[in-house]
């Protein structure tokens, strides 16, 4: 089985990870936790009310069986190490969720998943748009 290395951040602080060719996963069309900013200071994307919220997308179980299949494809054609690379524009909330069950469907299929959260402690960065950590 192939060696996953899953990292999620976020766009919005200018150092994305790098990485030949990796399976690039955009979640910025998934909502975002509420405006409210002691939930999106406090709460992160391991909580599961911010999973839980992030899935309400429609299309955000699409997301992530086009990611699976993806790196399946990578995997099952022979690479034995993919990097997989998971933004959302603060990396928080929405590419955290995804890279978390990125990495569990992953693991049950037997990979080894390395799971790196580049952004998840930053502070919350000023809105872009309404919806936009």
């Amino acid at each position: 089985m192939a060696t996953i290395r899953i990292t999620s951040y976020g766009t919005g602080h200018h150092d994305s990870p790098t990485a030949p060719d990796p399976v690039v996963v955009d979640t910025t069309t998934l909502h975002n936790p509420p405006d409210d900013p002691a939930v999106r200071a406090t709460l992160t994307g391991l909580h599961p009310d911010v999973a839980a919220y992030v899935l309400t997308t429609p299309g955000a179980h699409d997301l992530l069986d086009s990611a699976l299949a993806d790196i399946e494809h990578r995997a099952t054609g022979g690479e034995q190490q993919i990097d997989v690379h998971v933004h959302c524009y603060g990396g928080r909330h929405r590419s955290v969720v995804v890279a978390e069950l990125l990495a569990i469907a992953l693991h049950t299929r037997g990979h080894h998943v390395h799971v790196t959260h580049r952004h998840i402690n930053r502070p919350l960065l000023p809105s872009r748009t309404r919806d936009a950590a």
